[in-house]
């Protein structure tokens, strides 16, 4: 690492030392994101998550994924799955757990489980799916390989593969390029051709 990474981010000797459920090659975690039981996580070659995250939950990070600044991720038991190249920009928020906002419960973690309706259901970002600043997602949503969505959406429905997302609710707007596909080979065989491998399966070779 460099000077700057060497205080920015954990060194490998404190990242083994937080025991991951699995931790890949070159992967920066920031000093200032916080990690509740890391034991749930796992995280593939080449990742980096950035300044004044929080993730918490049964998370699974391929390689290449990147997290910016001030994300939050509760992926709770039922877990968030992010697959190789993904990434969130500055301020997304994923969850796979919520409070039942309908009125026909209480809310809020001051309140008995009996008194209270919680929605759990898994997320999953398949490969090269990114979310942009400031966005929302809620329980359930699964996101096809390749899609994209806007800055400050609110997404609520499963997307198609290589379809671009905006607004709230997240609506299809149009096809995203596939061109990522070809450049994703050619980096790999320019960095020395290791195979990606499925972040769903990092954690099967983990357990």
């Amino acid at each position: 690492m460099t000077s700057e990474q060497n205080t920015r981010y954990f060194s490998r000797r404190e990242l083994e030392s937080m025991r991951f459920r699995h931790l890949g090659r070159d992967v920066l975690i920031s000093r200032t994101t916080r990690i509740y039981e890391p034991e749930y996580v796992a995280i593939a070659d080449h990742s980096i998550v950035d300044d004044f995250c929080v993730l918490s939950g049964n998370l699974q990070i391929g390689r290449n994924v990147h997290i910016a600044h001030g994300c939050r991720v509760t992926a709770g038991r039922e877990g968030v799955l992010m697959d190789d190249f993904s990434g969130l920009a500055f301020g997304v928020t994923i969850f796979a757990q919520s409070d039942d906002y309908t009125g026909e419960a209480l809310t809020n973690p001051t309140v008995p489980m009996p008194y209270r309706k919680i929605a759990r259901a898994s997320v999953e970002l398949d490969r090269h799916v990114i979310i942009g600043a400031g966005s929302v997602v809620f329980p359930g949503v699964i996101f096809g390989e390749g899609s994209s969505v806007g800055a400050c959406s609110m997404v609520t429905k499963s997307t198609d593969a290589c379809a671009v997302y905006v607004g709230a609710p997240a609506k299809k707007v149009r096809e995203r390029s596939r061109r990522m596909l070809q450049l994703e080979n050619e980096y790999l065989r320019q960095a020395g051709g290791d195979a990606p491998v499925p972040a769903a399966s990092v954690a099967l070779q983990a357990a």
